[in-house]
């Protein structure tokens, strides 16, 4: 005789992990959410007050940032990134995130860590005001390493369509304005482990100096959700345009909001690229292009606006603790990027 259990799956343990998370994903309900847990969908209403409601949606993962929750045993984390990550990717059309679905697979269930993985999910729902209205666990052995799993989310938000950001108010002359990241984010993950993990004997908990603490510390920095942060400058009309810089860098995130004919000219120097990037290349020797196209380089969001409203946009995002700064404009020419380098080459200590 044969069980389900016998063959690796133990639906009494995926009942006791869902047992753990319901009371965080009961606290991220908004008044739009209609159905409840356990039913087979998630049902939403639409908010009114919208002439013409458009739905946006987004899906996405965390990447190989996993493999770092793995090596150091810290899955609280994870969740946030892949829910920030989301947002942030349907914000730059001008949306406001309504729901999230999650979705997380793993060959031996571990209640424990899947309440650690899913609760981060919910904590930064609720953080940002989002329903976590519903999702998937999925234990299927012998596809999964023990103790790896995959984390995936779907998320769905609402914009007027004529509020929709679609690049076409950008104009040759308009500012570009940086808002910091936290770190890498959840891109270039496989070539920073390379460069800071291949070494026989190195491992997360190793110290450097130049990162200030241990490299798992500075690698597990949450994805930042810049929502709070923008919502209001896009209910004033104050933003033309917006990239969310994340795989592809400022090289290939930037030309995607851009009209035919016009290009962004960024002022290398303009911010202080955090220590993680600057260890990153001098370790790593990555050539230039690879740099700026694999990671955000200190940049998470980037703002297009008039020049005329840059200086109410830069006073608003800092009174809101995002200390954001001007990084180059929008000029004509093909459309693209180009590097703008101060006179000695890189900022200082890059090299």
């Amino acid at each position: 005789m044969a069980t389900y259990k016998d063959a690796g799956v133990d639906i009494d343990a995926q009942d006791r992990a869902l047992e753990q998370v319901k009371k965080m994903v009961r606290k991220t309900y908004t008044d739009g959410v209609l159905s409840d847990q356990g039913a087979f969908g998630g049902l939403f209403k639409l908010p009114k007050g919208l002439a013409e409601p458009v739905l946006v949606a987004s899906a996405d993962g965390v990447g190989t940032k996993l493999k770092i929750a793995f090596a150091t045993g810290r899955h609280d984390t994870v969740g946030r990134d892949l829910v920030n990550h989301c947002i942030n990717d349907i914000l730059v059309q001008g949306a406001r995130p309504l729901f999230f679905l999650d979705y997380l697979a793993t060959g031996r269930l571990d209640p424990d860590v899947a309440a650690d993985v899913i609760g981060g999910v919910a904590a930064a729902c609720s953080d940002a005001g989002v329903a976590l209205l519903g999702g998937e666990t999925a234990e299927m052995p012998g596809f999964y390493a023990d103790g790896e799993y995959d984390l995936a989310g779907f998320i769905v938000g609402v914009v007027d369509r004529r509020e929709i950001l679609d690049g076409s108010r950008v104009e040759a002359g308009d500012v570009l304005v940086g808002l910091p990241s936290t770190g890498l984010h959840t891109n270039g993950y496989s070539l920073a482990r390379k460069i800071l993990l291949d070494d026989p004997g190195v491992g997360p908990a190793e110290v450097l100096p130049e990162l200030g603490g241990p490299i798992g510390d500075a690698l597990l920095k949450v994805h930042r959700c810049y929502a709070s942060e923008v919502l209001p400058l896009l209910e004033r009309g104050l933003v033309h345009a917006m990239a969310h810089i994340t795989g592809g860098g400022l090289t290939d995130n930037l030309p995607r909001v851009l009209p035919t004919g016009l290009r962004a000219a960024i002022k290398v120097g303009a911010w202080d690229i955090p220590p993680v990037f600057r260890v990153l290349a001098a370790r790593g020797e990555i050539p230039e292009h690879d740099l700026w196209r694999t990671f955000n380089m200190g940049v998470g969001m980037v703002l297009i606006v008039s020049p005329k409203r840059l200086e109410p946009v830069l006073a608003e995002l800092r009174s809101a603790g995002c200390p954001s700064f001007p990084m180059g404009n929008v000029v004509k020419g093909e459309r693209g990027v180009e590097y703008d380098h101060p006179p000695d080459g890189y900022p200082s200590g890059l090299r």
